[in-house]
């Protein structure tokens, strides 16, 4: 090497800055190809590998040798000791049959010959052998014929009592769409197929056309509006209770709605999602913007006052920098998502794996005081005890990675982003309601994503608004325990009857009693 040098520094200059200059290029070309092939590696990874962040057996074994191959020279690398916790382990077997579920019997007896016994004598009964199997009966439907008799006067036509009709008839049953074939079950039936189970208008039509009935996906269309628009009232108490929550977890996906006013089809637009409400009553509320702008955070946002618990979107903190009340935290399963992809598609993965361990250990952390009955006080003391130390020793691990690692690689976005985000991440600890990550908000936009990939777009914004209002009752009554049927059902049935604004309170998850909504559900079935 010493060599080297006094052969450079006897070149000419001239050729003393070409060859630096070479070798500046070189260095250049060869982040570049590491970047390129990052990127190549990560597109095969998501066409063709699972989505899930959680690493396999196999992954683990063929990724040990070289993750402890960058550990021994990593100054930061730590051993650690890991305890098994007991477990049982489950009988083999087919899983019986739900006792819930009603029983027919069907004797299968022996021939009345072979009850004879050879000595002469009748057999008598001593026991037997029971085994069951599921039995299904397709969806049975029926028409509801609502017959209302007509009463009149022979003698007088109605001239007797001039103050009332001279034909009388009970009054129709009172319905969420009058004028419609609707029913209760008919409504709760087709929105919990679409919105649910993902299954579009146009397969519904033909299903039902199957079962000898004609209902277009037109009228199913319509009828999803019309009721969203009853719906109106319900949809601003869950307004209400988001923002009268400790905290609102955000997230937004996008979504394709044709027939925009002055926009293309293709024109992308987005579904916005915020989750909170009181604690153990929480609400899901979807909504339909046009664009990802500020408008409908900011609306949503306004005179609350609180923890908004987002990703990194810069609307957020534009929206916290205007409110004061307003305290942004970060999601950790964000960051996590960044080293995880940077674990995948790198040939060496140990310092992405090394700092997706460490931000497992919060998480651990955290499962293991929310099983514990702890005040709020003490959760948020014993957290902060046991976490800080994890993230002091993580930011100087990141501090010392800034400094080695191409910031134009995964690992390198992934350190950036951490560090800068860091702040917001570690807000979590400043409250018991929190946890590391808005993960909650993404387990109730991934019906909606995984509804889209089944229908694609909406028809229209009429039809975004109110697939919204539906997601938004439909989400909250399964975070509360609901059945979305039964839920569904018992909604449409009491909407007719309401003659006070007060009485909407009733309809919320908090007002009603789950067990005995859903069990009414299962008779109705039944």
């Amino acid at each position: 090497m010493a060599l080297e040098q006094t052969v450079v520094q006897q070149l000419d200059p001239q050729v003393r800055s070409y060859i630096k200059n070479l070798e500046s290029e070189h260095r250049n070309l060869e982040a570049r190809y590491e970047v390129l092939e990052e990127k190549y590696r990560l597109l095969l990874f998501k066409r063709f590998s699972r989505s899930s962040e959680q690493d396999s057996p196999q992954q683990q074994l063929f990724e040990e040798s070289e993750q402890t191959a960058e550990t021994m020279w990593d100054t930061e690398g730590t051993s650690e000791t890991v305890t098994v916790e007991a477990h049982q382990r489950k009988k083999r077997g087919r899983k019986p049959i739900d006792q819930s579920v009603p029983r027919v019997d069907i004797l299968h007896d022996i021939d009345e010959s072979q009850k004879r016994c050879a000595c002469g004598h009748t057999m008598v009964r001593i026991g037997e052998e029971i085994s069951e199997r599921m039995q299904v009966i397709p969806a049975q439907m029926y028409a509801e014929r609502h017959i209302r008799p007509k009463y009149a006067c022979r003698h007088c036509e109605g001239s007797g009592d001039e103050e009332k009709p001279a034909v009388r008839l009970a009054p129709a049953p009172p319905s969420i769409l009058p004028g419609s074939i609707v029913t209760p079950g008919l409504l709760a039936f087709i929105l919990v197929n679409k919105f649910v189970d993902h299954l579009p208008f146009y397969r519904q039509e033909a299903r039902f056309e199957r079962l000898g009935i004609h209902i277009s996906r037109q009228d199913m269309s319509n009828w999803a509006i019309g009721v969203a628009r009853k719906l109106v009232p319900l949809i601003e108490l869950f307004e209400d209770r988001i923002r009268g929550g400790p905290f609102i977890q955000m997230d937004e996906t996008p979504v394709q709605v044709l027939r925009e006013p002055e926009r293309a089809a293709t024109t992308k637009s987005y579904m916005w999602l915020a989750c909170g409400g009181p604690a153990g009553a929480p609400v899901c509320l979807y909504h339909y913007a046009e664009t990802r702008g500020p408008q409908y955070a900011q609306s949503l946002l306004e005179d609350y006052s609180g923890f908004v618990q987002a990703d990194a979107y810069g609307v957020y903190a534009r929206i916290a920098e205007a409110q004061p009340g307003i305290t942004l935290v970060g999601c950790w399963a964000h960051a996590r998502r960044k080293f995880h992809e940077a674990a995948r598609a790198s040939k060496k993965a140990g310092a992405a794996q090394e700092a997706i361990s460490r931000i497992k250990k919060l998480y651990q952390v955290e499962k293991e005081l929310r099983a514990k009955d702890l005040s709020p006080a003490a959760f948020l003391a014993a957290r902060k005890k046991q976490v800080n130390p994890v993230l002091e020793s993580f930011k100087q691990w990141l501090a010392r990675k800034s400094e080695t690692v191409v910031p134009s690689t995964l690992l390198g976005k992934a350190v950036g982003y951490t560090l800068k985000e860091w702040d917001r991440l570690v807000g979590y600890l400043g409250a018991p309601d929190l946890t590391p990550d808005n993960n909650a908000a993404e387990r109730a936009i991934r019906p909606f994503v995984l509804g889209r990939k089944n229908w694609l777009f909406s028809g229209s914004p009429r039809g975004a608004t109110s697939s919204c209002a539906i997601y938004s009752i439909i989400e909250t009554g399964k975070q509360n325990g609901l059945d979305p049927y039964a839920y569904l059902h018992h909604i449409f049935t009491t909407v007719p009857l309401i003659t006070d604004e007060a009485e909407w309170e009733n309809l919320l998850p908090e007002s009603l009693d789950v067990e005995h909504v859903n069990k009414a559900f299962l008779a109705a079935l039944r």
